[in-house]
């Protein structure tokens, strides 16, 4: 069964989760932690015991989908789901027909077979959740495991930016279905979910400790995992390029010109006891995407304003999804006290 750190995803903090646990840990006292762009989730994950209340945030529908699979206050028949993974499990897709996804994303991101499996899930799914077969927990249970199980299959170098051309004539049918692990209800009680832009969900809470690992550079997520948007909204929209993606949707200010703006909104705006804001060095890169649209010096500016800072440095080897290098990376730890 997956677990919520078992994902692969750009910037995520996984790799880096013990160093940043101990500096919270050291530096920061509260009982409200708020991961406001949670991404996969894992800090969020890593930190739940330790706090009374744990607010996670991410404005993408996949994420927020598998928050609500884990982390849903909803109960869930766990046989039921059990049986429905036995049955997606035993699928012919030789038997199957071509649906939405197999004719789009077939021998693309995906061994042909594989997409028919995947397109014929995902529209039983639907089918079950609209005939009340399944609640909504149940529903983003299997979804939340759907995205993971194909995220570990994908003809793509860990993000759907586009799909490998070479490996295409070589595909093998490799995909299985398989369940996450949901946590009981009991925790669940004290995690509070949203899919929310930040700097509006900032304006309605309040946390001891704030948590702020936004993106930086103009690669923008919603594009970088539209297929996973696709699969978990099942909209079935009209795609459009070699890369198949749909309209742009959930574009970040900071992934734009506008970062320090927002950025500025954002801590200005925030209401907490601390500011934990994590910062990479990639401002050098070959790419001109991952180039960083707001720099070092301009955070600790705008954080400094806001109260005390205290600059931690992670030493670790970056995930990089495409052809950039980064040598010498290092992850920046920014923690602020915030004056009274």
């Amino acid at each position: 069964m997956f677990k919520i750190e078992n994902r692969r995803y750009t910037g995520s903090k996984q790799r880096l989760i013990i160093e940043i646990k101990k500096y919270i840990r050291n530096n920061c006292s509260g009982k409200i932690f708020c991961d406001i762009f949670a991404g996969t989730g894992s800090v969020a994950n890593a930190l739940k015991e330790e706090f009374d209340l744990i607010i996670v945030n991410d404005f993408l529908y996949s994420n927020n989908s598998i928050f609500e699979g884990f982390w849903g206050k909803q109960d869930y028949d766990a046989k039921k789901i059990e049986n429905l993974e036995l049955e997606y499990k035993k699928l012919d897709s030789n038997s199957l027909p071509e649906n939405f996804f197999s004719k789009n994303f077939g021998n693309k991101y995906f061994e042909k077979n594989d997409s028919k499996k995947i397109g014929w899930i995902r529209e039983d799914i639907e089918k079950k959740f609209l005939s009340d077969f399944l609640n909504l927990r149940e529903k983003n249970i299997l979804i939340a495991s759907l995205i993971f199980s194909l995220d570990k299959v994908a003809n793509t170098v860990g993000h759907y930016e586009a799909f490998l051309k070479k490996n295409i004539p070589n595909l093998k049918q490799k995909f299985k279905f398989s369940l996450i692990c949901p946590e009981g209800s009991t925790l669940n009680k004290k995690i509070k979910i949203y899919r929310e832009d930040a700097n509006e969900l900032i304006k309605k809470i309040n946390a001891d400790i704030l948590f702020i690992d936004p993106p930086y550079n103009s690669r923008q997520y919603s594009r970088f995992y539209h297929l996973l948007e696709t699969i978990t909204k099942w909209d079935k929209p009209e795609l459009f390029g070699e890369a198949l993606k749909p309209k742009p949707e959930n574009m970040s200010l900071f992934s734009r010109c506008t970062a320090n703006i927002a950025f500025k909104n954002l801590i200005d705006i925030a209401v907490c006891k601390y500011i934990v804001v994590t910062y990479n060095n990639t401002f050098n890169p070959k790419s001109s995407s991952s180039k960083n649209k707001i720099s070092y010096e301009a955070i600790l500016d705008i954080l400094k304003s806001k109260g005390k800072v205290k600059i931690f440095e992670i030493p670790h080897k970056f995930f990089s999804s495409g052809k950039t290098e980064f040598k010498n990376h290092i992850e920046y730890l920014f923690i602020v006290k915030v004056a009274k």
